[in-house]
């Protein structure tokens, strides 16, 4: 596939849903704050069309018109896609893992839990960009929670984070991961030594209030099988919308090498 420049990207954003809950809202988050990449066929009338950000990827369009070899971009990731592009993303990668993904969307407005002496919820702001950094430097695999914004600048920036922070040290994080038109996808994460403290519920409460007061809905997305997230979830006042499959991709097959066309 081709990778498109900016001045192209208004008309392939037709491709992907709108007001959509969950990753669906992947799209509109990659036009809005300009962090995501976007890929199609040929750059004029294509046939097919991806767009990642954050390792995810939402891939749409027709699937005869790429080779195996065109979706190398899409390799280390996971992508959602209609279940017919299944045959040339199984001959394009060495394996292609089904994951099993539920999206919840905010229902129940819930009190903000009672939080230890000396902790503080607010916004992000840029200056905290230091310590937000410093929570996803413990090796602990938290720096994902800043991917979506291009890091802990961006999201500190934003405006769409908020953060328990307790001697100017972030404990814990939520924020828009992302940003659509009608919903906002959130995520959180804390720090290891500081769970079981209701610090992500206290995040997640004052951030689905300030999406709230945007006039826009949260979302929730996570895997069936992460129990915690899930009745983070619920806690929190999500519902279960709708269940849906994405799939990890791993490195390119030395089949798809050559380039050929998957059979019709």
């Amino acid at each position: 596939m081709i990778e498109l420049s900016t001045q192209q990207l208004p008309a392939l954003a037709r491709w992907f849903p709108t007001g959509a809950p969950g990753p669906a809202a992947m799209a509109e988050h990659a036009l809005t704050t300009g962090t995501g990449r976007w890929w199609a066929d040929q750059p004029v009338h294509p046939r097919a069309a991806a767009v990642a950000c954050a390792d995810h990827v939402l891939l749409r369009g027709e699937p005869t018109a790429l080779t195996p070899a065109a979706l190398a971009p899409l390799a280390g990731s996971y992508v959602e896609t209609p279940s017919r592009f299944l045959p040339v993303l199984g001959a394009a990668f060495d394996r292609v893992v089904p994951w099993e993904r539920m999206v919840y969307v905010h229902r129940a407005p819930v009190l903000a839990p009672r939080l230890q002496r000396g902790v503080t919820v607010r916004r992000l702001v840029p200056s905290d960009a230091p310590a937000l950094a410093s929570l996803t430097e413990l090796g602990t695999n938290t720096a994902w929670i800043h991917s979506s914004w291009g890091g802990p600048v961006g999201l500190a920036a934003s405006g769409h984070g908020w953060a328990a922070f307790h001697k100017g040290r972030v404990l814990a994080v939520a924020c828009t991961y992302f940003l659509g038109s009608t919903y906002e996808d959130i995520a959180c994460a804390t720090a290891p030594n500081r769970r079981r403290q209701h610090l992500a519920l206290a995040c997640v409460t004052a951030l689905c209030a300030d999406i709230s007061a945007r006039g826009r809905t949260a979302s929730w997305s996570c895997s069936r099988d992460n129990r915690p997230s899930r009745l983070l979830a619920w806690t929190a006042g999500f519902r279960l919308e709708r269940e849906y499959v994405h799939y990890l991709t791993g490195n390119p097959a030395a089949r798809s090498l050559a380039g050929g066309r998957i059979p019709a």
